[in-house]
C-alpha cells in the first residue's frame, strides 16, 4: 500500500494533521512539544484511493538525549518505509533554521515531498507561506489541520501521486492484540522480537512509549495487528497530561483488540496495579494471556515456574481463564508461541454452542449439583441459551424470583469450559429471573 510519512520538529500540529486525515484521535494532542514519541500508522481514505499515513516524532537531529535520540531514528526508519513525506512547519512561527535542516535531512532521501505550512487558521495567513519556498521545495500547502482548511487540497494532491492500480483495498482477515502491563515490564521489546526489527523505542526508562502504536506482523498464514500500548500507572502517579491521555488511550485499545497480552514482570512479580490493569482488560471482556517477561534473569530450579505461576494467579484470581506463558522478549525465549496461543484465544472468543447441547448440559450436570447442593427443592433452571460471543455470553432463565448463588454461576461456567473449551476467554451469564409476586392488599 502507498505510504505517506508526516514529519517536522516539535510542536507544528502534526499530530493534529494527522487526525484530521484519518478521521481518528489515534495520536495524541496537547500543547506540551514532544507528545508522540513512536510511529504512528493509519490507513486514510480520500475518494477511491487508500494509503497508510505515518505519523512520527517531533524530530530534534542534534539532541543527544536518549529519548530524541530514538525519535531521530524513528522517523528514519519512516523516511525509509514511505513513498511520500510531507515536512510540516509552523506557519505563524515562520521558518527556522531546525526547518531548513529538516528540509535538507528529507531533500537528502530522494523522495517526492511537500511542505505543510500549519496553522493557517484564516485566509489572511496563507501568504505568509511564500517564504517557505526558498527551502527549494516545488508544493507548499497552507493549511489548518485544527479547522481542516485546505486539508482537501493536499489530499488531493497525495491521490494524484498513488499509482491506479493502489485503489481502495479490501482489509484482510486479522486479529486484534493489545500489549498491556505498567511501565518498563517489556512491552515494546516483546512487540519488537514479534516484528523482528525495532518497531517501536525500547530503552530502560519507564513511560517511553505514550501512544498506542499499531503494527500488523504476519505468522503461520495469519496477520496480526499488534497495539503495543503505554504503562499504565497509578492514578496519583499521572501527574503529565500526556501520561493521563496514555491510560486513556491504553484503555481505548483494548476495547478495539480481541485479545490482550498482560504483560508481568518475572523479577517483581504480580502486583496491585498489574491486578488493576487486568481487570481493565476483564471488564472489556477481552480474551486474556498473561505473558511473564523477564524469565531469563530469575533464578530457577524445577520448581520454580510452578511455585510462581501459583502465586501469580493467587494475585490475579479472577484471571484463572487465563493461560500464562513464561517467556524472555530479550533472547526469544518462547515468544514464537505466544502468537499461537493468541489464535487459540482468538477462535475460542467466537465459539457457539447450540441451545439443545447447552440445555443437555444443564439437564445432565447441573440438576445434580443443585440437588446435591440442596440450593432449591426444585430445579430453578428452566433453560438456556448463548446470547452472543466475543466475549460468550450466556443467558439463563430460571424459575426463581431470586439470583443464583455465586458458586452455581461459577460451577456452570467451569462445565462450559470443560465441555467446549473457551480458551483464554471470559464468560458472561445474565439471568433472566421470574418476577416476584405483589401481595395485593386492599384498605
Amino acid at each position: 500500500m502507498y505510504r505517506v510519512a508526516i514529519c517536522g520538529r516539535p510542536n507544528v500540529g502534526k499530530s493534529t494533521l494527522f487526525n484530521r486525515i484519518t478521521g481518528s484521535r489515534r495520536s495524541i494532542v496537547g500543547d506540551e512539544p514532544g507528545m508522540t514519541r513512536d510511529r504512528i500508522i493509519e490507513v486514510a481514505e480520500w475518494g477511491d484511493k487508500q494509503f497508510e499515513l505515518i505519523d512520527t516524532g517531533g524530530i530534534l537531529p542534534d539532541e543527544k538525549d536518549l529519548i530524541p535520540e530514538k525519535i531521530v531514528e524513528q522517523a528514519s526508519l519512516a523516511f525509509g518505509d514511505a513513498d511520500l513525506l510531507l515536512l510540516v512547519v509552523d506557519l505563524r512561527a515562520g521558518m527556522t533554521p531546525l526547518d531548513e535542516s529538516l528540509n535538507a535531512l528529507i531533500r537528502n532521501t530522494g523522495k517526492p515531498y511537500a511542505v505543510v505550512a500549519n496553522k493557517a487558521d484564516v485566509e489572511k495567513l496563507e501568504d505568509e507561506a511564500l517564504e517557505f519556498h526558498s527551502l527549494g521545495v516545488d508544493r507548499i500547502f497552507p493549511v489548518s489541520a485544527e479547522h481542516g482548511r485546505g486539508v482537501g487540497d493536499l489530499l488531493d494532491w497525495i491521490g494524484e501521486k498513488i499509482p491506479e492500480q493502489q485503489l481502495r483495498e479490501e482489509p484482510e482477515d486479522e486479529i486484534r492484540v493489545a500489549i498491556i502491563g505498567r511501565p518498563n515490564v517489556g512491552k515494546s521489546s516483546l512487540l519488537n522480537r514479534f516484528v523482528g526489527k525495532d518497531r517501536v523505542i525500547v530503552t530502560n526508562l519507564p513511560g517511553t512509549t505514550r501512544d498506542a502504536v499499531d503494527t500488523v506482523v504476519e505468522s503461520e498464514g495469519q496477520r496480526f495487528r499488534i497495539i503495543d500500548t503505554a504503562g499504565i500507572r497509578r492514578k496519583g502517579k499521572t501527574g503529565e497530561m500526556a501520561e493521563k491521555l496514555s491510560v486513556i488511550m491504553a484503555r481505548k485499545s483494548m476495547v478495539r483488540c480481541d485479545v490482550v497480552l498482560l504483560v508481568i514482570d518475572a523479577q517483581e512479580g504480580a502486583t496491585k496495579l498489574d491486578a488493576t490493569i487486568a481487570g481493565y482488560a476483564y471488564d472489556a471482556g477481552k480474551s486474556v494471556i498473561i505473558v511473564v517477561n523477564k524469565w531469563d534473569l530469575v533464578e530457577k530450579d524445577t520448581h520454580t515456574q510452578a511455585a510462581k505461576e501459583l502465586d501469580y494467579r493467587r494475585r490475579l484470581r479472577f484471571l484463572d481463564f487465563a493461560p500464562m506463558i513464561f517467556v524472555s522478549a530479550l533472547s526469544g525465549q518462547r515468544v514464537a508461541r505466544i502468537l499461537r496461543l493468541v489464535g487459540e484465544a482468538y477462535r475460542a472468543r467466537y465459539i457457539r454452542v447450540p441451545t439443545a447441547e447447552l440445555n443437555k448440559l444443564m439437564e445432565k450436570v447441573m440438576k445434580p449439583h443443585l440437588a446435591s447442593s440442596g440450593t432449591s427443592r426444585k430445579f430453578p433452571l428452566m433453560y438456556g441459551t448463548q446470547a452472543g460471543v466475543a466475549p460468550p455470553t450466556f443467558v439463563l432463565f430460571t424459575r426463581s424470583s431470586k439470583p443464583l448463588h455465586f458458586s452455581t454461576q461459577r460451577f456452570f461456567i467451569n462445565q462450559l469450559r470443560q465441555a467446549f473449551g473457551f480458551y483464554a476467554s471470559p464468560i458472561r451469564i445474565l439471568e433472566r429471573r421470574r418476577k416476584a409476586r405483589k401481595n395485593a392488599s386492599k384498605g
